[in-house]
């Protein structure tokens, strides 16, 4: 496995690279970032130089032994196939399920729909927009997480789904979506916020965070 410190192209307020700084953070990995500013200069996620990085042109992309993997779910599965320690996806077949199908139903289901590209599209009505699509998720949410959590999304230990679930919180409050219809979202959300994790890995607190958003 090669030595190198992982790279981490990320962008300060990406709730998919937040994803991984989380995971990163819990596992105890320390790595370089490199800033992808979405917005300015038209969005560097378009210039030659990332395009090299992730044919994709999005964020997060990592860098780590000798590979370089896109796609924030698929990532966090390689930090816990090559690093497992703590453990982000439970040994039990069941949770394991609950797990991914959270964390799919969040990444998959909610935050592309109100991803900045989509919403660039949208035009005019991109708030709405927004907030349409993050109310219907979360309503689902809601129930789900009624029947799976403990003190987290899936019983009582951190796991990919809440990596996934507090950066989608953000986007919620980000989108003037109240978190008040919600107090089982509300409930985990807050618990994990206190976690140093979450903390050292929030948009507020990157390289890249402008002075006026910093906390």
């Amino acid at each position: 496995m090669a030595s190198e410190k992982p790279i981490l192209y990320s962008y300060f307020r990406s709730s998919c690279s937040w994803r991984v700084r989380i995971a990163l953070a819990l596992k105890g990995i320390a790595y370089d970032q490199v800033p992808v500013n979405l917005v300015k200069d038209g969005g560097q996620q378009f210039s030659a130089e990332f395009k090299a990085v992730n044919p994709m042109k999005q964020v997060p992309a990592l860098k780590i032994d000798g590979i370089t993997i896109t796609q924030s779910l698929a990532i966090i599965q390689y930090l816990e196939d090559t690093r497992p320690n703590p453990r982000l996806l439970p040994q039990d077949p069941k949770k394991r399920a609950q797990v991914r199908m959270i964390s799919d139903h969040i990444a998959s289901g909610i935050q592309p729909l109100q991803n900045l590209s989509v919403l660039n599209k949208v035009g005019e009505r991109k708030m709405e927009w927004a907030q349409q699509c993050i109310t219907s998720g979360f309503q689902a949410l809601e129930q789900i997480l009624q029947h799976t959590a403990g003190r987290y999304c899936v019983g009582d230990e951190v796991s990919m789904a809440d990596l996934c679930l507090v950066p989608q919180a953000a986007n919620a409050e980000r989108y003037g979506v109240s978190l008040d219809p919600y107090p089982t979202i509300t409930r985990i959300n807050k618990a994990l916020l206190e976690l140093e994790a979450f903390k050292v890995s929030h948009p507020s607190r990157q390289p890249d965070t402008p002075a006026e958003l910093r906390s």
